[in-house]
C-alpha cells in the first residue's frame, strides 16, 4: 500500500510552526517512515505540488499572492490543518489590523511602493475551508503528530480541552494570579504549552489562543481588580492571538 502523504506550507510566518516538525525527536523517524512527505520547504530540496492526505499551514495570510495560493493549497489537499496562532488568528502581523498599514510601511521600508501587502492579516479560514486546528505559538509538537495520526485513521484528534490553569495544577505550581497578583491569561486560554510561563513565575500571554469556555467579563474583572487600566487591559488581549475572535471582542470591551 501507498504511504499516506504529507504536505507543510509556509505562508507569512517566522517558520516555528513548521520547525516543531522537526523536533519531535523520537516520533520524527516513525513518523517519516510511515508517510511520504511530498512538500516542505524547510526540510527537502525536491518538493512537490501533487495531491496530498493531509496538508499543514504555517502562517497567516497577508498578501494578494498568498491569498491565490491558498486556494491552490486547499485544492490539493483532502484535509487541510491550520497550525500556530498565524494560521489560525492572523498571528502577531494581525495586529496591523488596528492601524494603519501605510505607516506601518513607513516606519520599516524606504520604497513602500515595492511592499505587495494587504490591508489585513488574517487566518487561513477566512479564504478556505480547514479541518483542524493546532493552536499554539509554537503549537505543541505532540499535538501535530496527534492530529497526523487522527486525520490518517479516520478520527476526531484529541487535543486539551482544558485552560492553562489546568495544566499549572498538573505540573503542582503556585497561582500567580492570586498568589502575586501576576496579570496571567491562564484561566483563558487553550491549553498545550504545559504551561511554560507559569512555570517560570511568569504570566500567561494567551499563546494558545482562547479557552473553550472563554469567560471575558470574568477575566476582565480580575485584571480590574489587579489594577490594570483599560488600555493595559486591550494591550493584553492583542498579542499573539489578539485578532481571534474572542480575544478581539473581549479587547472591544475596554476600548
Amino acid at each position: 500500500m501507498a504511504k499516506p502523504r504529507i504536505g507543510i506550507y509556509k505562508f507569512s510566518g517566522c517558520s516555528g510552526c513548521q520547525l516543531q516538525f522537526l523536533n519531535m525527536e523520537n516520533q520524527l523517524l516513525d513518523l517519516a517512515g510511515a508517510v511520504e512527505i511530498v512538500h516542505f520547504i524547510e526540510a527537502k530540496r525536491d518538493n512537490s505540488t501533487e495531491p496530498v492526505d493531509v496538508g499543514f499551514v504555517e502562517g497567516s495570510i497577508s498578501t494578494s499572492e498568498e491569498v491565490e495560493r491558498i486556494k491552490r493549497v486547499r485544492e490539493r489537499c483532502t484535509a487541510l490543518v491550520a497550525m500556530g496562532a498565524c494560521a489560525t488568528s492572523g498571528g502577531i502581523q494581525g495586529l496591523r489590523n488596528w492601524g494603519s498599514l501605510e505607516r506601518y510601511k513607513a516606519a520599516v521600508y524606504e520604497q513602500t511602493e515595492r511592499v505587495d501587502c494587504m490591508e489585513w492579516s488574517t487566518d487561513v479560514a477566512a479564504f478556505v475551508p480547514v479541518d483542524y486546528k493546532v493552536e499554539g505559538c509554537p503549537p505543541n509538537y505532540e499535538e501535530l503528530a496527534e492530529v497526523v495520526v487522527a486525520a490518517l485513521a479516520g478520527r476526531k484528534p484529541y487535543l486539551r480541552p482544558h485552560c492553562v490553569c489546568v495544566e499549572c495544577k498538573l505540573k503542582n505550581n503556585v497561582c500567580i494570579l492570586v498568589s502575586e497578583g501576576a496579570p496571567c491569561l491562564g484561566p483563558v486560554t487553550q491549553a498545550g504549552c504545559g504551561a511554560i510561563c507559569p512555570s517560570y513565575d511568569r504570566p500567561c500571554y494567551g499563546c494558545f489562543g482562547p479557552a473553550n469556555d472563554f469567560n471575558a467579563e470574568g477575566m476582565g474583572c480580575v485584571l480590574e481588580r489587579l489594577g490594570l487600566s483599560p488600555p493595559e487591559i486591550v494591550r493584553k488581549y492583542r498579542q499573539f492571538n489578539g485578532y481571534r475572535e474572542q480575544f478581539r471582542k473581549a479587547a472591544e470591551l475596554y476600548e
